[in-house]
């Protein structure tokens, strides 16, 4: 009897929240997913910082719409909140996840998305494996392959209770790995090309990939994590749209010692300010953004004494819509959708 009246309860809990979210226009639906208008490429900044817990700025994550997919670069802390924050399923609405590196900001919430997305509700209802792809290093397994089956070893407890207890679908727990070779394409479906392209984020972070995205005549750059890269430059020519990482800080803390090797597996803002310049993209932006001890206001001064072009600090739900032209859009928290 008791278990009855719990599952009723929570039949009863799941219902109302459908209904609220659905009827009410509230986050966590995949049927609120913003309109992505044929032949363009929209790119959703999900977070823009690093390491930092801080709630300003969440991990690497950014999301690229395009041909009716949902390409998901990175899964930085926090992402699950911001996809729900867009009304986007992690389960339903992410259709490959891509990992430039196996750095901790850059993976750390994709056991979340992972998890949250097979779970039942209009945030997971994941029908289908997370297909994952990542660099390979050239040991067997390598790469994504390894943290699948890591995932997959540590929270078989979970998938093995949801399974009986709630009757997840058994397929919606596992996780499709996919290692590549960079420098070549590693994605090719509903005429959206992703091509893996190798970057310098130091000596001993290998592999380390940047992504370039294309869609008809729309393409789109992210650098991943990198110090100054001809490679990047090469694979970025003619983009629409450049996304880089940045590391700036003040005199004072560039003289710390401990300091110096983080500052030397990224690019500082003179130094992106010159990939800017070489490639000349319709607009450039910035992710990753790591400032210590400065402002965005010196970190765009001491870009533009490089680079004179349109250039955008990026922001955790910064959007960009790739047409003709792009458009800039920003979440207004308080409304929960974006500004006109």
């Amino acid at each position: 009897m008791a278990g009855s009246i719990r599952n009723m309860a929570w039949s009863l809990l799941v219902g109302v929240a459908i209904f609220l979210s659905i009827g009410l226009g509230l986050p966590g639906v995949a049927a609120s997913e913003e309109h992505v208008v044929s032949g363009e490429i929209v790119v959703t900044l999900l977070g823009t910082g690093g390491p930092e817990p801080t709630a300003a700025r969440f991990g690497p994550a950014t999301l690229i719409q395009a041909g009716g997919l949902s390409l998901l670069f990175d899964a930085g802390r926090g992402v699950t909140v911001r996809l729900y924050q867009l009304g986007i399923s992690s389960g339903k609405g992410i259709d490959a996840v891509f990992l430039t590196h196996y750095h901790s900001d850059h993976v750390e919430g994709l056991p979340d998305l992972w998890m949250t997305g097979y779970m039942f509700g209009p945030f997971g209802s994941r029908s289908r494996p997370l297909r994952l792809w990542g660099p390979s290093d050239g040991k067997e397994p390598s790469g994504a392959a390894r943290i699948a089956k890591g995932l997959t070893e540590a929270f078989s407890d979970d998938t093995r209770i949801r399974e009986a207890d709630e009757h997840v679908t058994p397929i919606a727990t596992e996780i499709e790995a996919r290692d590549f070779q960079p420098d070549r394409v590693v994605f090719d479906e509903s005429g959206v090309k992703v091509t893996a392209f190798t970057v310098d984020h130091g000596d001993l972070i290998k592999p380390s990939v940047g992504y370039r995205v294309d869609y008809g005549s729309r393409s789109v750059t992210l650098s991943g994590d990198t110090k100054f890269s001809e490679n990047l430059i090469n694979y970025a020519g003619g983009t629409d749209l450049l996304i880089h990482e940045v590391f700036a800080m003040s005199p004072q803390l560039a003289t710390l010692p401990q300091l110096k090797p983080v500052a030397d597996h990224h690019s500082s803002p003179e130094q992106a300010g010159e990939v800017f310049s070489r490639v000349r993209p319709k607009l450039a932006a910035y992710t990753h953004v790591i400032l210590l001890g400065t402002a965005v206001e010196e970190l765009l001064s001491r870009t533009k004494a490089v680079y004179p072009g349109p250039l955008v600090v990026g922001e955790d739900l910064l959007r960009f819509e790739v047409g003709d032209s792009i458009t800039v859009k920003r979440w207004d928290q308080n409304l929960r959708k974006y500004s006109d």
